[in-house]
């Protein structure tokens, strides 16, 4: 298939954009900046393009099979100083399904949107949560679009980790640096609670399983581990050659109660449907070896 990953330049985009690329498929990627020359993504074919502009001309997508969209905005994206529900308005409620409905038109038969989990796993959290609310209206706009002639479903993911050879994502490098014992005199320590997580390899796994056999209008709730903090901050610790850091109930700088939606000391644990990760073929249990693999790199 030629395959346009929008949100390529990114870790989820970019690994999966590799993944596509070494089982066949003609892969180009899409964002806002070009990857470095000289990179794993600097040698794929490019394309400019800011999604929320809608700024692609039809002549371009229509040259694609296949969609992957992976550029959902999300805490990290609001402008500072802005007023938070009117960016996920724009940027997730409007702008991501008015995208793909420019892929429908331009006669891209094929889509996988990359979605969170939060809608599916805790939908309650939608109806106080202005950012879940519109990952989960973004999902139902982009699968409502759905027709014979243009089949799209979603692939709602956990908290992903990963890499992507000659990337630098800046979080994961602040996690190594942290294990490393480069950010003293911060104390080591995990917060309370745990989620679900999935590493980049098993999500560009359930991406193309989604691609070649996902059921139209369907949302996939992926998702690998289900680790506690303490057990997540700790492989990092334990690769770089530290001890297992404590449990303490305060606010982490790495991980913000921003980004604890269901909120710290809690967990959100869950199992995926086993048919429907053997339909989209992805690996389990694949977190400790991923960690293994950013610390390594950021080393």
């Amino acid at each position: 298939m030629k395959i346009l990953i929008v949100g390529g330049t990114g870790m989820i985009g970019g690994h999966a954009a590799l993944h596509l690329r070494s089982h066949g498929h003609d892969v180009t990627i899409a964002g806002r900046n070009r990857p470095a020359p000289g990179t794993a993504l600097g040698g794929l074919d490019f394309l400019r393009c800011d999604y929320i502009a809608n700024d692609v001309p039809a002549a371009q997508l229509g040259a694609f099979d296949a969609l992957v969209f992976a550029a959902g905005n999300d805490v990290r994206h609001v402008p500072p100083g802005g007023d938070e529900a009117a960016h996920w308005e724009r940027a997730n409620i409007e702008g991501v399904p008015r995208f793909q409905r420019a892929a429908r038109a331009a006669g891209i038969r094929v889509a996988v949107y990359v979605g969170s989990f939060y809608p599916q796993a805790q939908p309650q959290l939608a109806e106080d949560n202005a950012y879940i609310r519109s990952r989960k209206l973004a999902d139902e706009g982009v699968r409502a679009l759905a027709t014979d002639a243009f089949r799209v479903c979603s692939v709602n993911a956990p908290f992903v980790v990963g890499t992507v050879p000659g990337l630098m994502v800046p979080m994961f490098k602040a996690y190594t640096d942290y294990a490393r014992g480069n950010f003293a005199p911060m104390p080591d320590f995990a917060p309370p609670g745990g989620v679900n997580f999935i590493s980049a390899t098993s999500l560009a796994e359930a991406i193309e399983g989604a691609l070649l056999r996902g059921e139209n209008g369907k949302a996939y709730l992926v998702g690998d581990e289900n680790l506690s903090f303490q057990d997540y901050f700790g492989a990092f610790f334990r690769d770089a050659g530290r001890p297992v850091p404590p449990v303490i109930d305060q606010e982490h700088p790495l991980l913000p109660d921003s980004a604890i939606c269901f909120g710290r000391g809690n967990t959100l644990y869950y199992e995926p449907d086993a048919a429907e990760a053997a339909l989209l073929g992805y690996r389990r249990r694949d977190i400790l070896r991923t960690v293994g693999e950013i610390v390594t790199q950021y080393s």
